[in-house]
């Protein structure tokens, strides 16, 4: 008698996940960029995240201007300008405008694998608290070093530099600073205000293009735009001074038909002038 066949499906692997993508992981040794998490599954869009992943795998010196992106990638340059800019405004990369000693101004790209002003900090070990340990002891969270800093006072800073933070809650409602935010930010408004940046475009700036999503609070993302200090508005040059205008001779009246008319004295106007000389001299 023959072995009885069985047609039931076999059973999956109790690890495996019924659902979703399974990863078929390779170690790779050569040739692969360390992308982090919080930017490959970054919310938004995927040109975003391509052009933050190729930036991230070319070495240092290459180029990375829209041109050479766009000669890269099949989308124009509305699309990856608008990558770079929303890279940008989450900190991922700065753009700084320097001169060369030749006196040449040029634009020099930095991209950070973590935003900047966001640097990651290690694992802490877990202590396990003492059986003798009072429990108030045990659940007290040390301090870290940041927070024993001094913060500077509100009362202390540019009265129009808090206004202008103050306010720009009313253009996006997620820019809600508290007092020692708008203290530390005030001083750098304060530089821009200096320079001859107005409030409005202040604001402009600081509330453009802003992310869709805060990982963080806002005032990191207004710190990373406030920290290259506008140059100051040069000083106009001096004008020249006018040149005078010709002397307007006064009004006359005129002696035959008493017309007024412009002259340097009395006398007759043109018209009288004129009929005067076409008039046959007397014999």
């Amino acid at each position: 008698m023959a072995d009885s066949q069985s047609n039931a499906r076999l059973r999956a692997d109790a690890g495996a996940p019924t659902t979703g993508v399974i990863h078929l992981r390779t170690r790779l040794t050569a040739d692969f960029t360390v992308l982090s998490n919080a930017l490959a599954q970054r919310r938004g869009s995927a040109v975003t995240i391509g052009v933050a992943a190729y930036i991230a795998s070319l070495p240092d010196g290459s180029p990375v201007s829209i041109a050479a992106l766009c000669a890269h990638f099949s989308e124009g340059e509305i699309l990856i300008s608008r990558a770079l800019r929303e890279l940008e405004a989450a900190g991922y990369l700065e753009r700084r405008r320097e001169r060369t000693p030749t006196g040449q101004v040029r634009t020099r790209t930095f991209f950070y694998d973590v935003p900047a002003g966001r640097d990651p900090e290690p694992p802490r070990p877990r202590k396990r608290p003492a059986r003798d340990t009072a429990p108030e002891q045990r659940d007290a969270v040390p301090q870290p070093a940041s927070a024993q800093a001094p913060v500077p006072a509100l009362a202390d800073a540019d009265p129009k530099a808090v206004a202008v933070l103050s306010s720009l809650r009313r253009i996006d409602p997620r820019l809600v600073l508290s007092a020692s935010e708008a203290a530390r930010l005030a001083p750098a408004v304060a530089a821009w205000l200096a320079a001859g940046v107005g409030p409005r475009q202040i604001t402009e700036a600081l509330t453009a293009r802003l992310p869709e999503q805060f990982r963080a609070r806002p005032a990191g993302v207004l710190a990373f735009r406030l920290r290259e200090t506008p140059l100051p508005v040069p000083p106009l040059p001096p004008h020249a001074a006018p040149p005078e205008r010709p002397a307007v001779p006064p009004f006359q009246t005129c002696d035959g038909c008493e017309r007024a008319f412009r002259a340097p004295g009395p006398g007759r106007c043109r018209d009288c002038r004129g009929r005067e000389k076409s008039l046959p001299s007397a014999a």
